[in-house]
């Protein structure tokens, strides 16, 4: 009786202890999915970002393009009314 008695005690001491490993366990994923989900915002946040610089950049080219040709055909208008 007494080996029964010893048997279920460890059993539930056991148990006792799983239990409160699978709650860590559990707050350890939910930590780590939180954290994944934060990393993963970041990281777009930083795509977006660098997106928009390029497309800034881009447009700064463009702008500089669109200014060369404007002074070429200021300066070829003033050829053309000096002649």
């Amino acid at each position: 009786m007494k080996k029964i008695a010893l048997t279920v005690a460890v059993l539930a001491l056991g148990l006792a202890a799983c239990e409160s490993k699978t709650a860590d366990a559990v707050e350890n994923t939910e930590v780590a999915n939180a954290v994944e989900a934060d990393a993963d915002a970041a990281s777009n946040s930083v795509d977006n970002a660098l997106d928009a610089a390029g497309t800034a950049v881009e447009n700064a080219g463009e702008a500089v393009e669109n200014a060369a040709d404007a002074t070429d055909a200021a300066a070829a208008n003033e050829v053309n009314a000096a002649n």
